[in-house]
């Protein structure tokens, strides 16, 4: 059945966000080349533009995604001037690309677990390694990624023509490494997907507070890299730290969509079954960054009840992990726990220290923490202009209607 110009394009934007990691991939195990890959795949986005409004959706979005794309791959890889052309672009010829390397006892089938390793290869910078994965395997534009980050639109975007170009003329194979080179790859590879899921878990911007593709995507990745590096504890504990999160995505929204902050939370929604995963896995992870962080949520994920929490240990944990990884994201986090641990007003003290760090300008939480133990210490004008602030530095639609809210709630009535 036809759909109108309006409902598919909305169609085709939904499912492309979704499935366009996993379209790449399949397409740069084709051309071997990402960039041309993504080219690839938008074409097979406008050609959904063209083609859904009169033939309608399928019913397998997803798949005549997949399937339009890999046409065009294998269309251009025999249109050999065409391509040719195209690979000169970026330093290459049909020829150079090499053979599939031979199977082996320790390699597996995933495009998509290829993508994040081709993406992170040494030859690009950590920065470039970050902005590209987020951009190949998250989705995220241009401008999501800036914000994410913290740093100027158009700087990303140089990173991440570079990092493509620089991919190409490396002829950086599509493939999981063994040995020395994964291991030198591993951290960062950890970095992006621990990035991906967070991206998942509170977007960035947009009309959704979840995004929970990526969410099963970066989850998908950690289960699939513990197996493949059994003897990596870091490993063991990213893959914790996201089980115990993940477990918490059916209640962090209600019925519209709206979030639903940690006190108010149904644990009866929360999923037994991952957090019985992360007991496990956290059994495995060590001591390192990953691990702490698993820890931390892992003492979250099993207190029965809000008021079970265990702060004392929470304001512990974050502090090891302040020195593991000092930030000053993580030194709000150990605020507003040491607020829990020992009353609101020590951590306002913590969190008016970090008042003046440069990578906490625009930083939404921040305003958003200081909002919420000002309310706690009965000053509730103070606390109305820290939310007020906090929702007009946040980018997702959802986190700033939620403190449109609570400066609403915090408004003395008109005489």
């Amino acid at each position: 059945m036809a759909v109108t110009e309006r409902g598919a394009a909305a169609a085709v934007e939904t499912v492309f966000r979704i499935e366009s990691a996993r379209i790449i991939a399949g397409v740069t195990r084709i051309v071997r080349d990402v960039g041309i890959a993504e080219e690839i795949a938008q074409d097979a986005l406008v050609a959904a533009l063209e083609q859904w409004p009169r033939s309608g959706v399928p019913d397998r979005p997803g798949a005549w995604l997949m399937t339009t794309a890999k046409h065009r791959a294998v269309d251009l890889v025999r249109r050999r001037e065409t391509y040719a052309r195209k690979l000169a672009e970026v330093g290459r010829s049909l020829e150079d690309v090499p053979p599939p390397e031979p199977a082996d006892a320790d390699d597996i089938d995933d495009d998509l677990l290829r993508l994040v390793f081709t993406a992170c290869h040494p030859v690009l910078s950590a920065e470039a390694r970050i902005a590209l994965t987020l951009r190949l395997i998250g989705g995220l534009t241009t401008a999501e990624i800036a914000r994410a980050f913290l740093v100027p639109e158009p700087t990303v975007a140089q990173r991440i023509v570079r990092a493509k170009r620089t991919i190409a003329t490396a002829r950086v194979p599509f493939e999981v490494p063994y040995g020395a080179d994964r291991a030198a790859r591993l951290s960062s590879v950890l970095e992006v997907i621990y990035l991906i899921f967070n991206e998942g878990y509170a977007a960035t911007a947009g009309d959704d507070l979840l995004r929970p593709a990526l969410c099963e995507d970066a989850l998908r990745l950690a289960r699939v890299l513990a197996g493949l590096a059994p003897d990596e504890p870091e490993v063991h504990g990213l893959a914790a730290l996201l089980e115990f999160q993940a477990s918490r995505l059916a209640a962090r929204t209600g019925p519209d969509g709206e979030p639903v902050l940690l006190a108010d939370q149904n644990r009866a929604r929360w999923d037994r079954l991952l957090i019985r995963r992360g007991v496990a896995a956290l059994g495995r992870a060590g001591s390192g960054p990953y691990a702490v962080q698993a820890a931390i949520a892992g003492c979250h994920a099993t207190a029965a009840r809000y008021e079970d929490t265990d702060w004392t240990r929470i304001a512990a944990l974050y502090g090891r992990l302040a020195v593991l990884t000092p930030s000053p994201v993580v030194e709000l986090n150990r605020a507003v726990a040491v607020s829990m641990a020992e009353g609101p007003e020590a951590g306002l003290a913590l969190v008016d220290r970090l008042a003046q760090a440069p990578a906490l300008r625009g930083y939404h939480l921040l305003p958003s923490v200081r909002g919420d133990l000002l309310e706690r210490l009965g000053r509730p004008a103070e606390a109305r202009a820290e939310f007020e602030r906090a929702a007009a530095l946040a980018g997702n639609a959802r986190e700033r209607a939620l403190l449109l809210d609570r400066a609403a709630r915090l408004t003395p009535p008109q005489p």
